[in-house]
């Protein structure tokens, strides 16, 4: 496993937010922006690419600090007793190198007011919004010769990469800084995988929009259930769905016909929700004759009222899908079972992870095991890690190169995230996969063979772990034996095999623009 996690974590004035970057000595010369550059002009501020010379870097990924020199950082934000910009000095550090050294000094400072027309006010507006201080520092490029058609996409995840909450993590707008040409379009495939799910498709694109400043298509989003929409034997079945948010409307965009939300069931059979006292019902009224029987259950996301949720959903499984009713003996196998979103934890604003979805279908499965004695089971588990998510999002990745005009094929996927038992281990999961297909023959994987694979050039999906979620290099995930022999904890789901091989990223890097940096090199692009 390769790290890249910097010597020194990076404050807010690191991540581009405005402070304007000098180096005393006569090798470089101060520019608006915090990475170590120095032109071949020394008098002159760096203005284009060619300007630039590239810094020497040990190793593949790491580069290393010019020898000699010292980094400050002026800050416009605060004056020094001359009235100038506060100057302070700042530890010298290395940043993952491109093939013709580190990135573009924009020189934001001269261009700001025109920068703030058009799409550059949105952008702007949308930053000062966000909380985010410092100037906007434009494009993370220079113009020059045309880039060649991209052969590589990302898989971008969203909580803990993207965002921790509703606010934005400052370096993903670095990111897209580089992932952007100057007409605000993106120059490498994109898609974003979330195991979120309480929420429609078109909502998130337009959350991601007004966050990252730029036009996301819901057809760059996948939610966690978004393979749903491949299950179409159970598309007109009566289906009890379990959630938050727009639950009907999203069962009914992934396909399904009729459905029954847990809130419904609970009104036709209150005596079936006793927890709570406050809501339990006063009279015991008789059960309607006439409500249709339940023909499977749709998990698409954790609920509010787990305990109301965990009940009715037993009832239905325990009486085949009649809980009017009683049955001397449960059914098994018993009704179909789809769930999404498989993550244990997830990243908000909260200093510690929350409980995910993973958490209330581990609930519901101890819970069925205790009362029946059997395991429940799933027809499908989707989200990550599941490799049909995967190939959905490779899919929509051929489907956006197309329609860019894109001729090279995508032959490498890089997939970042947060959370080393969904996002990486689902990512090396996948890979394998690939090889598979290389080696076999394979055409076709996922519950019950419904995902036919077409034809494809992708040869792999290189995992990236990220330090701004979940995962802690504080707290490095444990892949070693507890004393006494026993097996550390792992955080995936019962129906994935613990495998440190699959655990491992690799690469981890500190944020998402270090990601964006070291993709580029790796595939000889200037940042």
């Amino acid at each position: 496993m390769v790290s890249l996690l910097p010597e020194s974590h990076r404050g807010l004035t690191q991540l581009g937010l405005g402070p304007e970057a000098y180096v005393s000595g006569s090798q470089q010369v101060h520019g608006p922006c915090n990475r170590t550059h120095r032109p071949a002009d020394p008098g002159a501020l760096c203005r284009r690419r060619r300007d630039l010379e590239p810094l020497p870097f040990a190793g593949p990924h790491r580069a290393q600090p010019w020898p000699g020199l010292e980094i400050h950082t002026r800050d416009y934000n605060s004056q020094d007793v001359s009235g100038e910009p506060g100057a302070r000095p700042r530890r010298r550090m290395g940043a993952a190198a491109g093939p013709r050294g580190p990135a573009v000094c924009t020189c934001a400072r001269r261009g700001r007011m025109a920068a703030l027309g058009g799409f550059g006010l949105w952008r702007w507006a949308a930053r000062a919004a966000l909380g985010l201080r410092g100037r906007w520092s434009g494009r993370g490029y220079a113009a020059g010769p045309a880039q060649s058609p991209p052969t590589f996409g990302f898989l971008l995840d969203i909580d803990g990469v993207l965002v921790r909450g509703h606010r934005v993590i400052p370096a993903a707008l670095e990111a897209f800084r580089r992932l952007l040409d100057s007409q605000g379009q993106l120059r490498v495939p994109v898609v974003f995988v979330t195991n979120a799910g309480n929420i429609l498709q078109h909502g998130k694109a337009q959350e991601l929009s007004a966050l990252l400043g730029f036009k996301v298509e819901p057809d760059q989003v996948i939610l966690s259930h978004s393979p749903m929409k491949l299950f179409s034997q159970y598309h007109r079945r009566r289906m009890l769905v379990s959630g938050q948010g727009p639950l009907v409307e999203n069962a009914r965009a992934l396909g399904f016909e009729n459905v029954v939300t847990v809130d419904e069931l609970r009104a036709a059979f209150p005596v079936l929700d006793m927890v709570d006292l406050q809501r339990r019902p006063k009279t015991t009224p008789l059960p309607p004759s006439d409500f249709p029987a339940i023909e499977g259950v749709l998990l698409l996301g954790e609920p509010v009222r787990w305990e109301t949720s965990l009940q009715l959903i037993m009832d239905v499984l325990l009486s085949n899908g009649n809980p009017g009713t009683g049955l001397a003996t449960a059914p098994y196998p018993h009704l179909p079972v789809l769930a999404s979103n498989m993550d244990l934890l997830w990243m908000a604003e909260a200093k510690m992870p929350r409980f995910g979805h993973g958490t209330f279908l581990l609930c519901l499965e101890t819970i069925y095991q205790k009362v029946t004695g059997k395991e429940l089971r799933y027809e499908g588990l989707m989200g990550k890690p599941s490799i049909l998510t995967y190939q959905y999002a490779e899919d929509l990745i051929r489907q956006q190169t197309e329609r860019r005009g894109w001729v090279a094929p995508i032959q490498n996927l890089y997939a970042v995230g947060d959370n080393p038992m969904s996002d990486v281990y689902g990512a090396n999961l996948f890979h394998q996969y690939l090889q598979m297909v290389k080696h076999d023959g394979a055409q076709e994987l996922g519950a019950g063979g419904l995902w036919k694979q077409r034809p494809s050039a992708t040869q792999s999906c290189t995992s990236i772990l990220v330090c701004t979620g979940v995962y802690s290099p504080k707290v490095p995930v444990s892949t070693e034996p507890a004393q006494g022999g026993e097996e550390p904890p792992f955080h995936g789901h019962r129906d994935f095999r613990f495998s440190q091989e699959l655990m491992e990223a690799s690469h981890i890097v500190h944020d998402v623009d270090e990601a964006v940096q070291l993709v580029f090199h790796k595939e000889g692009w200037a940042l």
